[in-house]
C-alpha cells in the first residue's frame, strides 16, 4: 500500500482525547470502559444499521464485533455506533415505503454527524440493504476519512417446488393468487420458504447491485462483498476488514484519492454487466455529487452500450447472489470486465493496490454458469437505458435486462396513486396492450419516490408482464421485471408533463430510439397543464415535509440540498 508521509493516524481524535482540557471528556469515556491506553490510540468508527425490523440488516450487530476484534488487533481503537434501516421489502406497497428513499439522507446524515462529531480517526461502515448501502457511501465520501464500506451479505436462496426462489418469487406469487394461478395454500408455503435466514434480498436486485457498483467504484475491500450473510467465513472477514482500515488509515488512503470519473464509470458498468437495478442510476448521481465527480444522467446510456451483459442473474436471469460467490465471487465479474476492456483496472482499492492488482488472482469455479465473458455475453450491450422524450424531458429509466420487448404502444390507465393500480390489477381490471401510469409518487410528491415491486410482481403474478407497460414518477425495486419506466422527471408534483396525462392517451415506449412519448402536440401539453394545480402537500411536518422542501429531481439523484 502506498503510503502518505509522516501521515498522523491520530489526525481527528487527538483533538477529542488529549491533554488536560480534555479531561472531562476522558472522564466520560472511562466510565463505559475505555482505558488511558485505548484512547492514545487512533480511534475507529464501526457503523451499521443493525435492526430487528428485516433479515437484510440483521446479521450486522454480530459482524461489528468481528470487525472490531480485527481493529484492536491491528493497534486501533474501535468505537461502534449504530443508525437505522427501512425495510423496503416488508414496507412494500404502503405508505411506509415512502420511508426508504428518505431514509438514505437520515442514514448518511447520521453516519456523518457522530464522524464529525466525535472525530473518527477511520470508520468502517457495515451495511446490508438498498438505501443503507449508497446511504453508508455518502456518508463515507462527506467524511473523507481512511474507511470503507462492509457488505452484511447476501440471503441463501430458499427452496420451492424443486426450484431456488427470493422474495421476487413472493411478490409474483401474490398477483398469481389473486388471479386464480396459485392455491391459498401454495402461496402460504411460499411465503414460509422465500426467506430462510438473515442477509439482503438475493437476486441482482438493488442491494447486491449497489454492493457489487461500490465494491468496484472502489469504496469496498475487494472480494468481501460476495459472501453471504451466514456463510461461516463472514466473521473471518469482519476480522480481516477490520485490520485492513488499520492499513488504510497508516497509509492515510482516503475517498477523495480513490474516486475518479473512471471509477463512477466502472461502477455503473458493473450494473450494467450483471442486470442490475434502476436505482443504480439514481445511486450513482447522489454519491457523484457528494465527491464532486461530473456526472450526469445524460452520460450512462454511453457507458451501457459498450458493456454487454455477462452474468445470468436473478430477475432477469437465472441465478441468485449466492451463486455468483459459488462461481468466483464479483472480483471475477470484475476480472473479466478488465479482460474485456469495458472496466478501468487502473483505479484504487482500500488496499491501495488497483482493481486489476486486487482480481488478478481471482478464481473461476470449473462448470459454472453463472458468469460470462465479454467475448461471449448474455447480451452485446447492458441492461440499463435511459428514455427521454415529451412525457420525460429530464429523463427515465428503465431496466432492459428484465425487458421482453423494445416497442409498445398502447392506451394510458392513468392512477395517482400506487394503491388505485394495485386494486386495479388484482380486481382484473388492466387489460393487455394497456400502459399503466402512476404519478404524484417521486421524489416530492410521494414523497419519496415508493418503490413498486407489489405492483410490478402482481403484474407478472397476473399473466400480464409480457404485454402490459408501467410508467411512474417513482421508483422500481431491483426485483421488479418488465417493461417497466421509473424516475419519469419532472415529476407530476412539480409540473412535469406526466400530470397532462390523461386516461386513454396513447404512449409509445421506443427502447431502441430511447424515447418515452405521449401522441400529444407540445401546445396540448402546455393548454392541459395550464389549467393544472399543484396537489396538497400529503405531509406539512416532520421528517417528509422536511424531505419534500429540500429534495431535488430524480435526475440529479434525489439528493437533499438546502437550495432545492
Amino acid at each position: 500500500m502506498v503510503t502518505k508521509s509522516n501521515f498522523d493516524m491520530r489526525h481527528k481524535s487527538r483533538v477529542m482525547n488529549d491533554g488536560r482540557d480534555r479531561a472531562a471528556a476522558r472522564a466520560m469515556l472511562h466510565a463505559i470502559g475505555f482505558t488511558n491506553e485505548d484512547l492514545q490510540k487512533p480511534i475507529v468508527g464501526v457503523a451499521h444499521s443493525w435492526i430487528e425490523t428485516m433479515p437484510c440488516n440483521y446479521g450486522l450487530r454480530r459482524l461489528a464485533q468481528a470487525v472490531k476484534e480485527g481493529i484492536r488487533a491491528a493497534g486501533g481503537t474501535p468505537m461502534e455506533v449504530n443508525t437505522i434501516a427501512i425495510s423496503d421489502g416488508v414496507t412494500m406497497g404502503t405508505e411506509g415505503m415512502k420511508a426508504s428513499l428518505v431514509s438514505r439522507e437520515v442514514i448518511a446524515d447520521s453516519i456523518e454527524l457522530v464522524g464529525r462529531g466525535h472525530m473518527f480517526d477511520a470508520i468502517v461502515i457495515l451495511a446490508a440493504c438498498d438505501k443503507t448501502l449508497p446511504g453508508s457511501a455518502m456518508a463515507l465520501i462527506r467524511l473523507d476519512i481512511p474507511g470503507f464500506i462492509l457488505y452484511g451479505g447476501s440471503i441463501q436462496p430458499g427452496r420451492f417446488h424443486g426450484r431456488d426462489v427470493t422474495i421476487v418469487d413472493v411478490f409474483e406469487g401474490i398477483g398469481a393468487n389473486a388471479r386464480g394461478r396459485m392455491t391459498d395454500a401454495e402461496l402460504n408455503e411460499l411465503e414460509h420458504a422465500a426467506c430462510p435466514g438473515a442477509g439482503a434480498c438475493g437476486g441482482q436486485f438493488t442491494a447486491n447491485t449497489m454492493a457489487t457498483a461500490i465494491e468496484i467504484l472502489g469504496l469496498a475491500p475487494v472480494g468481501m462483498a460476495s459472501v453471504p450473510a451466514t456463510d461461516p467465513r463472514k466473521e473471518q472477514i469482519g476480522f480481516e476488514a477490520g485490520k485492513l482500515v488499520m492499513e488504510q488509515l497508516r497509509a492515510g488512503l482516503k475517498p477523495s484519492d480513490i474516486l475518479t470519473r473512471a471509477s463512477f464509470e466502472n461502477a455503473f458498468a458493473s450494473a450494467c454487466a450483471t442486470g442490475g437495478s434502476t436505482n443504480i442510476i439514481l445511486h450513482s448521481l447522489a454519491l457523484a455529487r457528494e465527491a464532486g465527480i461530473p456526472l450526469t444522467i445524460d452520460d450512462f446510456n454511453a457507458i451501457n452500450a459498450r458493456t454487454p451483459l455477462i452474468a445470468d442473474l436473478m430477475p432477469g436471469g437465472k441465478y441468485t447472489a449466492v451463486d455468483v460467490h459459488k462461481a468466483g465471487g464479483i472480483q471475477l465479474i470484475a476480472k473479466r470486465m478488465i479482460e474485456g476492456g469495458v472496466l478501468d483496472g487502473s483505479q484504487l482499492t482500500p488496499s491501495g493496490r488497483t482493481l486489476a492488482e486486487e482480481v488478478a488472482s481471482a478464481v473461476e469455479t470449473p462448470g459454472q454458469q453463472v458468469i460470462r465473458t465479454v467475448a461471449d455475453p448474455i447480451k452485446p450491450t447492458g441492461g440499463l437505458i435511459v428514455l427521454k422524450g415529451n412525457l420525460a424531458p429530464e429523463g427515465g429509466v428503465i431496466k432492459v435486462a428484465a425487458a421482453d420487448r423494445t416497442y409498445q404502444r398502447g392506451p394510458a390507465r392513468v392512477f395517482d396513486r400506487e394503491e388505485d393500480a394495485m386494486h386495479a390489477i388484482t380486481g382484473g381490471q388492466i387489460n393487455p396492450g394497456d400502459i399503466i401510469v402512476i404519478r404524484y409518487e417521486g421524489p416530492r410528491g410521494g414523497p419519496g419516490m415508493r418503490e413498486m415491486l407489489s405492483v410490478t410482481g402482481a403484474l407478472v403474478g397476473a399473466g400480464l408482464g409480457e404485454s402490459v407497460g408501467l410508467l411512474t414518477d417513482g421508483r422500481f425495486s431491483g426485483g421488479t421485471r418488465g417493461f417497466c419506466i421509473g424516475h419519469v422527471a419532472p415529476e407530476a408534483a412539480v409540473g412535469g408533463p406526466i400530470a397532462a396525462l390523461r386516461e386513454g392517451d396513447m404512449v409509445v415506449i421506443d427502447i431502441d430510439n430511447k424515447r418515452l412519448d405521449v401522441e400529444l402536440s407540445d401546445a396540448e401539453i402546455a393548454e392541459r397543464m395550464a389549467g393544472w394545480t399543484r396537489p396538497e402537500p400529503h405531509y406539512r411536518s416532520g421528517v417528509f415535509a422536511k424531505y419534500m422542501a429540500l429534495v431535488s429531481s430524480a435526475a440529479e439523484g434525489a439528493i437533499t440540498r438546502p437550495d432545492a
